[in-house]
């Protein structure tokens, strides 16, 4: 049955406003008829009634203005300060002009922000039509958010039909008892015993690397974020689902025409990687991430932009096609062995071998559940801790001092060939101060969305009144700025310095304020493949300095719409600095790949 399309739908839902205009025009037109005897014109019929509804929402607009500023004054609040910039457009307008404009040309993300924080603050109000939304970068309003104030904020309904079509009802687009089914579903399969099993990366390390080697003994330079993506992707769907995709067996890229003329060998080798399933999948998440991202910044009002077909769900049709399979035959295997036991109350205790899917069917066998959380936990395991291992692999270029540190602490402690242990990993505390670096500068989530769920009131700063937040608005946050605040983490906090976490600044700045660090968000929420994470990158980057000694960025090998701009090194902090472009979908990422060569590392026993 053919689904309705988004714009139909939205105008279907909100009838009485649209027709509530047009009514008052009829009614006050046929008044003017019969108390006055004139008739007035087609044109003026017709104009006024189009002027009607811009009128009716400014009237709409003032009234709720009025009535939250009302209610503030009761509580002894204040409302947060509505972002305006240079725009003539009304009602928001000009700001969702820039944030598109500014989205389509990869401007530097969060800039915005940064540029109006000495006007407005750090927490403000960025209004779309009659769409509140406000926006903090502030800890204390973000402790609120996800922890003291917990219950007073969530998804919300708006955030969770637009993201639908993407996360379907997962762990990461779901409220109260969804969330806690998903939440209790997942949680047993996160604990130690099982996020320190390193034989899935050592294989797929491996893997990667003797790729990584081959390719650079041919002289080419080699895209490290399509490497940690193919790791990443390889290890996380053996971890959880017990199916590898194989996505290193479709081979590493080359760069593009712009950096030399591909020969009829790499053509073919193209071709062949084009179409390949894992490829497939890749290319298709991409782009839906990239639409729901357009999504986000439309707000409420995404289905207008999308009037005739939901342009996500199109996309997300070959990622189902990799996906529902695996889901299918996970059930399928399950029922044929008759070993599903029924939840029990709390947590249920994961089995030995048991991967993550096989634990999930215990709780449902609802494909579409199964589906949907599947896709929310592999989004996880698989984007978030490859864009980790490619920032730090770039700051690791960028900081060669670094790198030389780094190399000399694992090789004390693991040796230049041994497998990391656990133990191994806790005693590496600079590349846990790198790794932590880098999450600071580069979050792999720089943004995230709440919701009021019933009005509220953020805390202020000492001598400040508090912010009046009205039920059903926008509570988007973002710990990308709240990362490189000066003001939070001293002077110095555009540099890349891993001794931040090592030295009296992390007392200075960080242990009494632990709310300007959340790389994994924070409160009940917080991420339950934390330490996944941090176990799977620091494998990686061992990996990685066991055998390599240097690594050089080759930026010509960046596709030319993918550096930065030249202008870019005019301006202040790390955007005069950046090599590389943000791409900031629902994680961050590097525009066009992270081109790099690397130098094999040389031992005296070689």
């Amino acid at each position: 049955m053919p689904s309705i399309p988004p714009g139909f739908l939205w105008i279907f839902q909100r009838i009485p406003s649209i027709v509530t205009p047009l009514l008052a025009t009829y009614l006050f037109h046929r008044s003017i008829d019969f108390y006055l005897g004139v008739s007035l014109p087609l044109w003026a019929t017709v104009f006024t009634g189009i002027l009607s509804f811009p009128l009716l929402l400014a009237l709409q607009i003032r009234w709720n203005d009025y009535r939250n500023q009302k209610e503030a004054e009761r509580l002894g609040a204040i409302l947060a300060p509505q972002l305006k910039t240079d725009s003539y457009l009304p009602f928001g307008l000009g700001i969702l002009k820039q944030n598109l404009g500014d989205f389509a040309k990869v401007e530097y993300f969060g800039e915005l922000f940064f540029k109006r924080s000495d006007q407005f603050g750090w927490t403000f109000n960025v209004r779309t039509f009659t769409e509140d939304r406000v926006f903090t970068s502030e800890p204390e309003h973000i402790k609120a958010i996800l922890a003291t104030q917990f219950d007073s904020h969530g998804k919300g309904p708006a955030f969770i039909y637009q993201m639908t079509s993407l996360l379907g009802v997962g762990v990461f687009n779901s409220d109260g008892d969804m969330w806690k089914f998903h939440r209790a579903m997942t949680r047993p399969f996160f604990t130690k015993d099982r996020i320190t099993q390193f034989d899935i990366y050592d294989r797929h390390a491996q893997d990667a690397f003797t790729q990584l080697k081959a390719r650079l003994a041919e002289g080419s330079p080699v895209d490290m974020q399509d490497l940690a993506s193919r790791f990443t992707m390889d290890s996380a769907t053996e971890f959880l689902f017990g199916h590898n995709v194989h996505s290193l067996g479709a081979g590493l890229p080359y760069p593009g025409i712009h950096y030399h003329k591909p020969t009829p060998e790499h053509v073919t080798i193209a071709e062949e990687q084009r179409r390949h399933p894992a490829n497939i999948f890749t290319r298709s998440f991409d782009e839906a991430q990239r639409l729901s991202a357009i999504r986000a910044r439309w707000g409420v009002y995404w289905p207008l932009k999308e009037f005739w077909k939901d342009e996500v769900r199109e996309a997300m049709v070959q990622v189902d096609d990799f996906i529902v399979p695996i889901v299918e035959e996970a059930v399928k295997k399950k029922k044929a062995t008759g070993d599903v036991q029924a939840k029990a109350e709390g947590d249920r205790e994961v089995k030995e071998g048991e991967t993550l899917l096989d634990h999930l069917i215990n709780y449902s066998d609802d494909q579409n559940v199964l589906r949907d959380e599947t896709l929310n936990i592999l989004l996880a395991g698989r984007d978030t801790t490859a864009n980790t291992i490619t920032y730090a692999i770039y700051m690791l270029a960028e900081h060669p001092q670094v790198l030389e540190r780094l190399r000399n602490e694992i090789l004390s402690v693991v040796g230049p060939s041994e497998r990391p242990t656990y133990e191994d990993v806790k005693n590496l505390k600079y590349l846990r101060a790198v790794i932590n670096e880098t999450l600071r500068l580069f979050p792999a989530v720089p943004a995230n969305m709440r919701a009021s769920t019933k009005a509220t009131v953020w805390p202020s700063k000492t001598g400040e009144r508090p912010y009046y937040i009205p039920a059903n608005t926008k509570t988007p946050y973002s710990v990308f700025v709240t990362h490189r605040r000066k003001d939070l983490w001293g002077p110095d906090a555009d540099n890349f310095d891993p001794d931040r976490f090592l030295d009296q600044r992390q007392k200075e700045y960080l242990v009494p304020n632990p709310f300007i660090f959340l790389p994994f968000n924070a409160g009940p929420r917080i991420c339950l493949g934390q330490q996944f994470a941090y176990n799977e990158t620091s494998f990686f980057l061992i990996r990685l300095l066991q055998q390599f000694s240097s690594i050089s960025l080759v930026p010509e090998a960046q596709p030319p719409e993918a550096r930065p701009p030249k202008e870019w090194a005019s301006y202040p902090g790390r955007k005069g600095v950046e090599k590389v472009r943000i791409k900031n979908y629902i994680t961050m990422s590097v525009l066009g790949g992270l081109w790099a060569k690397l130098e094999e590392a040389k031992y005296d026993n070689q």
